[in-house]
């Protein structure tokens, strides 16, 4: 199976493919995701969310934020678990949501694990990581304060945030309170859409 134009093994299309079957079952009962992207869940979701980790397929320590419906969190924590290594943090406050992340995980093998706690408080309990997700969660500027505390942590760190067609007029409305660096990967999924890849994050005074 290919996925984005990259192989991955049989195993891990089985993985993704009950993640998707536990996603729309659960997606009836809890509001995991808008209702009208339920039936286009494998284009919508598992593909976009793939590419974050294909952008840094190597064995490492991720934070996801904000994980709802898992995306990109339990994606990325299933291919990790075809290299055998590396760890997600999935941070999500919302216990319906947590309690089904922590099913998609149980299920499917993924790398992770979850922390159902509000985000400003999970840099007191993952303290360390080398990169940052987040899918569909706030502008860019409450982003990076989000990430600030792992980002003074770590030098190397890189975020990477999904942004749709209006993510010119947020990178312009952050810079004016952070200072960093700026990669856009067009989206592999989305024809408006891009994957910011944000590292050397620092604030302005």
């Amino acid at each position: 199976m290919h996925l984005n134009g990259r192989r991955v093994s049989r195993e891990t299309q089985e993985r993704l493919e009950h993640f998707v079957a536990l996603f729309q079952k659960w997606a009836r009962a809890v509001n995991l995701t808008a209702p009208s992207t339920l039936d286009d869940a494998w284009n919508r979701h598992i593909a976009d969310s793939a590419q974050i980790f294909q952008l840094q397929p190597a064995p490492f320590i991720w934070v996801d934020l904000g994980s709802g419906g898992g995306f990109p969190g339990v994606v990325t924590a299933i291919l990790l678990a075809e290299l055998g290594d590396g760890w997600v943090h999935l941070v999500e406050s919302n216990h319906k949501k947590a309690a089904f992340l922590r099913t998609a995980l149980r299920e499917t093998g993924g790398r992770g694990s979850i922390h159902a706690v509000r985000i400003e408080d999970a840099p007191s309990i993952v303290e360390n990581c080398d990169f940052v997700s987040a899918r569909a969660l706030a502008d860019l500027g409450k982003l990076l304060a989000y990430v600030e505390p792992w980002a003074l942590r770590n030098a190397d760190l890189r975020a990477y945030f999904h942004k749709g067609r209006d993510y010119r007029a947020e990178i312009e409305k952050a810079h004016g309170g952070w200072g960093f660096d700026l990669l856009e990967h067009k989206s592999a999924v989305g024809q408006d859409s891009v994957v910011l890849e944000i590292f050397n994050l620092q604030r302005v005074a």
